[in-house]
């Protein structure tokens, strides 16, 4: 039986057990080499700073949009694959939801437009 799977440090997305990696699964931290390579950034900590804090300034949920329009309001459409991943990493962190027609979407396979919200107690 494989092992459980594990989360991508850098984009929030479940990295699935291989075979390859039986030795070293413990050590496995990424998804991908582009994940090893770009990592977590200050921008990446930022937008997940304005997620918590647009979240804990309202009931509903948020866009991606604008976590990535409060951290930069010129380049905002650059930050959004960013915002989108720093969402995922706190889903995994257990503080929110990511949705998408007012239902719970796994994060992992989300395509489309999502919202963002409270983690529901």
């Amino acid at each position: 039986m494989p092992p459980e799977p594990r989360t991508c440090v850098a984009c929030g997305r479940r990295i699935e057990w291989r075979k390859k990696w039986e030795r070293d699964w413990e050590n496995v931290r990424y998804c991908s080499a582009g994940c090893r390579r770009r990592g977590v950034r200050d921008v990446d900590r930022e937008l997940e700073t304005a997620i918590t804090d647009l979240l804990a300034s309202r009931a509903g949920t948020i866009c991606p949009s604008e976590a990535a329009r409060r951290v930069d309001a010129e380049g905002w459409r650059e930050l959004m694959e960013p915002a989108r991943r720093a969402a995922r990493r706190l889903v995994e962190a257990g503080g929110v939801e990511i949705t998408q027609g007012g239902r719970v979407v796994d994060p992992s396979t989300a395509k489309g437009p999502i919202r963002i919200r409270r983690r529901a107690r």
